[in-house]
């Protein structure tokens, strides 16, 4: 192709945008070429990315580029990314998050959008190995025939190292422009952030799925619980959680997590709080009865300030309705909170 007619096309792309350092960088190296950007980023309930939709936000606008937030924390998309979450094709990495599952979700999402936009070709900011489950070089392979991407699947900071791509055989990007980075180590990445002053978030949080405790708690509700709303997913994130038979029972651990427990009730839970004493609120969920209510209210107590002494009076009622009745309450030793923890 000419150079003359290259000038005149306008070459799109579509990126998948983590927020991060590495698809900063991939969205620049477009950039210097002069590519049109539509940067993609997956808002998922278990984390995304590197940083907040905000944060990502505000990149694209300084780079003067079009965001586009894909939502999978509610609605259709919900229920088809935790279909994945249970049933991976290729399995959990250190606890029970499916790394290549969930990338290839995001490239088939990024593939109808590439389609619908008439984009050129996808981009990311994958590193050929960076990460030991999801970027080495067979499961960048992997991802890419899954995806039904092959040859259009551009990784900007590793092409040196990887197959030329149709954009890259038909002249749409210059390969010598690209990079060869490869392994964990960031500093060359870093050098051409202040090289390029391309400010990034602090690599921190990320994928709780990545967290064996929070696993843990996820298993444990995919055992208890067939449907699966977001409402569960975001009390998975509060407190401490305890299970008796069929009753899940979660403990604020503070103020913020007692009011997101109240903010989270529905009218067929029980809450429950120690009667003068400061304390935790605990959210009971499942049918109840004479029993299950005494473990709570136990529980309660024990996580309470007022812990040190053998018994005090719970107060608790159904929902975000006022506490209208009360039982007393006796401390449970550790071992035996131990033995109820979902761990």
């Amino acid at each position: 192709m000419k150079n003359k007619e290259k000038k005149k096309m306008k070459i799109k792309a579509i990126v998948l945008f983590s927020g991060g350092l590495d698809s900063r960088l991939a969205i620049k190296l477009l950039q210097d070429q002069k590519i049109n950007i539509m940067a993609l980023f997956f808002l998922f309930p278990f984390g995304s990315g590197c940083c907040n939709p905000n944060c990502s936000f505000n990149f694209a606008q300084t780079q003067n580029i079009k965001l586009k937030i894909i939502d999978c924390t509610k609605g259709k998309l919900f229920k088809e990314y935790i279909k994945i979450i249970k049933k991976p094709k290729y399995g959990y990495g250190s606890a029970i998050n499916p790394c290549i599952d969930c990338r290839i979700f995001m490239l088939k999402k990024a593939k109808k959008i590439m389609e619908k936009e008439k984009a050129d070709f996808i981009a990311t900011g994958e590193v050929l190995n960076e990460r030991p489950m999801s970027q080495r070089r067979k499961i960048l392979y992997l991802t890419e025939k899954e995806s039904k991407l092959k040859g259009k699947l551009l990784r900007p900071l590793s092409a040196k190292l990887l197959p030329e791509t149709i954009a890259e055989k038909k002249g749409l990007i210059n390969r010598k422009k690209l990079l060869a980075i490869q392994g964990r180590q960031r500093k060359i990445q870093m050098a051409l952030a202040k090289k390029h002053k391309i400010s990034y978030p602090t690599p921190a949080g990320g994928c709780i799925l990545c967290e064996k405790t929070f696993a843990s708690k996820l298993k444990d509700l995919f055992k208890h619980k067939k449907k699966i709303e977001p409402r569960d997913i975001e009390l998975l994130k509060l407190g401490r959680h305890f299970r008796y038979k069929n009753n899940k029972i979660i403990i604020g651990r503070n103020e913020q997590e007692n009011n997101k427990l109240m903010a989270l009730a529905k009218n067929k839970d029980l809450v429950f709080e120690v009667k003068i004493w400061p304390g935790p609120i605990t959210l009971l969920e499942g049918k109840s009865n004479k029993k299950i209510i005494e473990i709570a209210a136990a529980l309660t107590l024990s996580h309470s300030d007022a812990k040190h002494k053998k018994q005090a009076i719970i107060q608790y009622g159904k929902g975000k309705r006022k506490f209208n009745k009360v039982i007393n309450a006796f401390l449970f030793s550790q071992k035996e909170v131990e033995k109820l923890r979902i761990r």
